[in-house]
């Protein structure tokens, strides 16, 4: 662990230099998070272009399973390119992932679809999905090392902030664009080309960000290590291969990224789903309110970035992950009265009870969204789901249909018509089909998500440099990549599937956030016990 404290880095104002390291960086990290965004945000019309040989509802299942296959590899992409930024440099690394991520994005837009290319189609859309995956999984703790490698002492938090805020403002840009476009397109013509224009539109903000990276130099530390002969010959096995520094590696994922990921994940991608999937808001506004929080809350990051030099990174990170396990319960709830309060009186009124035999229930957990789950129990837990219904679970003897009961009603899973009379009932017991945009209270729904957004600045902010400075600098790219993307990648990537399973399995559609709440209690518990304060570090440390 880099470790001795007192740096004598300088400490004085911010250089032009600096601050185009900055710019450069923040900028080629936001243009990758933007591509990376704006094919989960444009799912459907890919499914519909690149899987059109199979039902809608499945090419969007495996428009879905190509989008996770970009977060399951991330991991690998940290391995490979970890590798590569701790014996070649910081400078180009970055570079290459950056471009790796950009043409993906680019040719994306340039794909035909199935009814041309045929089944090669889908092949290279995976295969351009698992590029930008490998490409994220190199690009940020390049970005965040060289901007920490060059910033005076006392201001690492600071500097390195300002990465953080590029993944909000990559979703921020890609919501903003594609919402722009559409609007401006109209539906028809937007959903038979305009989806590739913010494909295409990457070529642009790639040429721009290489052309600037181009410029830089290398990172000093990792200069200065070089001309020394002191970059390490096998990262990977040092970071990962020695107890010391793989036990760092293991506290840094259990105690600062994954906590953080929920959270991040939580805060941003799952209040989106929770709004236009739980509560049934429609999507532009769900997105418009998403969109302003974010404008709202994104100057919270450099601000936690620069208290961090002040009192430390650990305090902040771990307010955040505190406040996140205290209060989301409250928040989510508060977001329902708010956005739909028509199911919210359903929910409390209006019970539902699935009579089942318990072995032909299963923990829906849908990793890739490909699983099947076709026992009567699962299929009417799922219905339910779907519709935003809270249910109690009742035991039922061995070999029995699954029913659902709703008042006095009684609906067998085996009926013919169960698949159209569950929704016709659970409808005529008040639950609505979507949000009555006359009930949404904008306003207070959009300062519930803002508070979401702060508790993403408190945890996200202050990471990278408290990562930066948690390894010493021969086998800091390894080091400080893989249990960053594991969080990222697997602990906030598969929190929408962890969630579904869980209220699938509870019936109660708040019961998932015990999910993100327990990890950020964990990562709290141990962040706070096993992980040191680093502000103070000197980070030249090979």
């Amino acid at each position: 662990m880099a470790a001795t404290a007192g740096s004598d880095l300088r400490t004085g104002g911010m250089t032009a230099e600096e601050r185009k390291v900055i710019f450069a960086s923040s900028l080629g990290t936001v243009f990758e998070w933007y591509d990376f965004y704006i094919y989960g945000t444009l799912g459907a019309f890919l499914a519909k272009y690149f899987f059109s040989n199979v039902p809608p509802n499945v090419g969007f299942i495996f428009a879905l399973l190509a989008f996770a296959a970009g977060f399951a590899v991330r991991p690998f992409g940290a391995l490979i390119f970890g590798r590569l930024g701790d014996m070649i440099g910081r400078k180009y690394t970055f570079l290459i992932t950056m471009t790796l991520m950009g043409i993906g994005t680019f040719f994306i837009g340039l794909l035909p679809g199935f009814a041309t290319w045929g089944i090669a189609a889908p092949i290279v859309l995976i295969g351009l999905r698992l590029i930008q995956g490998l490409a994220l999984g190199g690009e940020y703790g390049g970005a965040a090392i060289y901007v920490a490698e060059h910033a005076p002492a006392n201001k690492r938090g600071y500097y390195t902030s300002w990465i953080q805020t590029t993944a909000t403002l990559g979703l921020f840009l890609a919501l903003l664009l594609i919402l722009g476009i559409r609007s401006f397109m109209g539906e028809e013509s937007f959903g038979d080309w305009g989806w590739r224009i913010p494909f295409l539109l990457s070529g642009i903000l790639l040429a721009v960000s290489i052309w600037i990276r181009l410029s830089l130099n290398e990172s000093p530390i990792f200069k200065k290590m070089k001309e020394e002969g002191k970059t390490s010959k096998r990262p990977l096995g040092e970071a990962f291969g020695e107890w010391p520094n793989a036990k760092i590696a293991i506290l840094a994922l259990l105690g600062a990224t994954a906590g953080e990921a929920v959270v991040w994940y939580g805060g941003q991608f799952y209040a989106l789903f929770f709004l236009t999937q739980t509560i049934k808001v429609p999507a532009i506004t769900a997105q418009i309110m998403i969109v302003v929080a974010l404008a709202l809350g994104t100057p919270g990051f450099v601000i936690f970035g620069w208290l961090s030099d002040k009192i430390g990174r650990k305090p902040i990170i771990l307010t955040g992950f505190l406040l996140a396990a205290l209060t989301y319960f409250p928040i989510f709830k508060g977001i329902t009265h708010f956005a739909n309060p028509k199911l919210e009186t359903a929910l409390s009124s209006a019970p539902v009870t699935v009579i089942a035999d318990p072995s032909e229930c299963s923990f829906q957990f849908k990793a890739t969204n490909t699983e099947k789950y076709t026992s009567g129990c699962d299929v009417a837990k799922s219905a339910l789901v779907n519709l935003s219904v809270n249910y109690e679970n009742q035991v039922a003897p061995a070999g029995t249909p699954a029913q659902v009961k709703i008042g006095d009603q009684i609906f067998t899973s085996t009926s013919p018509d169960f698949a159209k009379a569950l929704p016709a009932a659970i409808k005529a017991h008040g639950y609505p089909p979507s949000a009555d945009p006359a009930d949404i209270n904008t306003v207070m729904t959009t300062v519930l998500l803002w508070v979401l957004v702060i508790y993403v600045t408190l945890v996200y902010a202050p990471i990278a440099a408290w990562l930066v400075e948690l390894f010493p600098s021969r086998i800091r790219y390894s080091g400080l990549s893989l249990p960053y993307h594991i969080g990222n990648g697997w602990f906030g990537g598969f929190l929408p599937a962890t969630v579904f399973a869980i209220v699938a399995a509870t019936g109660d559609i708040y019961s998932g956030l015990w999910y993100p709440v327990a990890i950020a209690l964990m990562s709290l518990v141990v962040g706070f016990i096993f992980l040191p304060e680093t502000k103070d570090v000197d980070i030249r440390k090979y």
